[in-house]
């Protein structure tokens, strides 16, 4: 059993609990993910690890409630535990050797994008993040890339925080001011992602991004996390979750990411009424 040890709700959607896990916060390194289970018949979902303390032996993962596992996993409170955490799973990202570096976040994908800012924080490269959310309400996690970026933009839709626009606006200004970055590495929505990498292509700059669909054992045997990339079958789970944007076929996983949504849906729906009959 895997304690929770602290919980803290970011916004209305979207929680940060801190996990004992000694082990996996051993071995744990930015890019990395778990996996996990609420109980012993639940569904096991993957989730990037989001900080780590190695002297505490803890673990962070940040979720948003769209499905019915996340349900679950909410309903936890400090004191609950975890059935299951395996892990650290994935590759590490590649970050030595970076001197300026755009980190571009969007919606949650700022759970992810936060501990690549904060490694290259720490190995001395220059950070610009850009993080991007529909309106105020939805903003997460502005004090901790503050503290880690040389310079943050803060985008919103409807501009009801920071500047209203898209994450690409603010990434082609800074090109534009004459930045010149190693890479743009950039987590969020699959369509987000893809349209950053247009961009970046468009300017010649090396662009990473995080692919995280549909994963079942975490070990490459299942299949269910297949992406093309380059035009060869990759496995998001042993070969990513980081791969070369400017490879990903990101129409054809935005299809696939598309092909459950009736079906968590409907497992969505139960879950609350399971729970709400407890």
């Amino acid at each position: 059993m895997y304690e929770i040890i602290e919980k803290t709700s970011l916004n209305p959607t979207v929680s940060r609990i801190t996990v004992r896990a000694p082990r996996v916060a051993k071995k744990a390194e930015a890019g990395q993910f778990v996996i996990l289970r609420t109980d012993g018949d639940g569904e096991r979902i993957p989730l990037t690890i989001a900080d780590f303390d190695r002297a505490l032996g803890t673990v962070d993962v940040i979720y948003q409630i769209v499905g019915a596992t996340t349900r679950k996993l909410d309903a936890l409170n400090v004191g609950d535990a975890l059935h299951d955490l395996v892990g650290p799973l994935g590759r590490p990202s590649e970050l030595d050797g970076l001197n300026t570096v755009a980190v571009i976040g969007g919606g949650v994908g700022c759970a992810i994008a936060l501990p690549i800012a904060k490694k290259l924080h720490a190995l001395g490269a220059t950070v610009h993040s850009v993080i991007g959310f529909r309106t105020r309400d939805l903003v997460i996690l502005e004090n901790e890339f503050e503290a880690v970026s040389d310079r943050l933009d803060l985008m919103t839709d409807d501009g009801s925080a920071g500047e209203k626009g898209l994450v690409t606006a603010a990434l082609e200004r800074l090109i534009a001011d004459g930045n010149k970055y190693d890479e743009v590495i950039a987590i969020g929505p699959l369509v987000m992602m893809k349209f950053v990498c247009k961009l970046t292509e468009k300017y010649g700059i090396k662009t990473t991004v995080s692919m995280n669909p549909i994963m079942i054992d975490g070990t490459g045997m299942c299949g269910g996390c297949r992406l093309t990339v380059g035009g060869e079958m990759k496995f998001a789970c042993v070969d990513g979750p980081d791969f070369d944007g400017h490879k990903v076929d990101f129409d054809e996983a935005i299809e696939r990411g598309r092909m459950y949504a009736e079906f968590e849906r409907h497992a969505y729906d139960e879950a609350c009424n399971l729970l709400q009959r407890k």
